[in-house]
């Protein structure tokens, strides 16, 4: 029996992997697709939501905690986005390694320029977010600075691996910019375009494509829209058209139904992030097919 032992610790030393798959949680779609990006192969990766589902509002579910106990990397917005239930699956999964301030904890938005901060924190004004509007990944050039930041992350977490994340980062840098001026060259036309929007989670992509925001379906940010909201921004629109009604795939199409045929103005369901339409696959289709269909109503 000992005769065979040599044999069975050099098979489980050459069979083995030589370096175990990173495993990263990522509270959005958006971040799972850049987390692919710059690991590759060498890391499992997880994400909590989907593009049907708004993010504001997810269930603590067991299923969470166990990836999140599991987890070496969580990769979310941050910017109290997640406040409703990150926290609890946190102090819940008893993972000290990804806790706000760990190597394990990366938050986005800690990486870009926040817009819309607000002056005062008044709940009565509806789903308020202190430190600005956290749906930062809607201007692609926020996607620079925190997949650099990303991949040096992923680096001090696999040292064994950190070429690889950096090639990665570079060769994922290199297609994005490129992407960028093809975006920049098609978006021209679309510069003062006024929309409607059901909830105001589109501040990064106006600012991005210079998009005319006249008034938000929602009374206030998170609140269900009214009927007497409604007929107000009925009135507005009879005053100031807009070229679009601007939705995401997970909210609720009917006020936005209900504009359109007072109006004739275009319902558009943007996809908003990866996997919010069959077209938005990744990183980059998600642009570009945001953009076609801004574009397929923008004359």
């Amino acid at each position: 029996m000992r005769s065979w032992l040599p044999l069975l610790l050099c098979f489980m030393l050459t069979s083995a992997p030589l370096h175990a798959e990173l495993r990263i949680f990522t509270c959005e779609p958006e971040w799972a697709a850049l987390a692919g990006e710059l690991a590759g192969d060498k890391a499992d990766i997880f994400t909590a939501t989907t593009a049907q589902q708004d993010v504001h509002y997810i269930h603590a579910r067991p299923s969470l905690i166990a990836r999140l106990r599991r987890a070496d990397l969580v990769v979310c917005t941050g910017a109290d986005l997640e406040i409703g239930w990150l926290p609890l699956l946190l102090r819940r999964s008893s993972n000290a390694n990804v806790l706000p301030g760990a190597v394990g904890n990366f938050a986005a938005s800690s990486y870009v320029k926040m817009l819309e901060k607000p002056k005062t924190l008044d709940r009565s004004e509806g789903d308020m977010h202190p430190g600005g509007n956290p749906h930062i990944h809607l201007d692609p050039r926020n996607i620079v600075p925190i997949a650099k930041a990303l991949s040096e992350r992923l680096a001090s977490l696999d040292a064994d691996n950190a070429a690889s994340y950096r090639a990665n980062a570079a060769d994922f840098l290199q297609r994005w910019e490129k992407a960028l001026q093809t975006w920049d060259q098609r978006k021209t036309g679309l510069k003062g375009m006024p929309i409607v929007v059901y909830h105001d989670a589109w501040i990064y992509l106006n600012h991005w494509l210079g998009l005319k925001q006249l008034a938000e379906l929602e009374p206030k940010p998170g609140i269900p829209p009214t009927s007497s909201h409604l007929s107000s921004v009925l009135s507005l629109m009879k005053q100031q058209p807009a070229r679009a009604i601007i939705y995401a795939p997970y909210q609720d199409a009917h006020a936005v139904q209900w504009l359109n045929k007072k109006t004739g103005i275009a319902e558009l369901q943007l996809p908003f992030t990866v996997g919010g339409n069959p077209q938005a696959k990744d990183l980059f289709t998600l642009f570009d097919s945001t953009l076609d269909l801004l574009l397929g109503v923008s004359d």
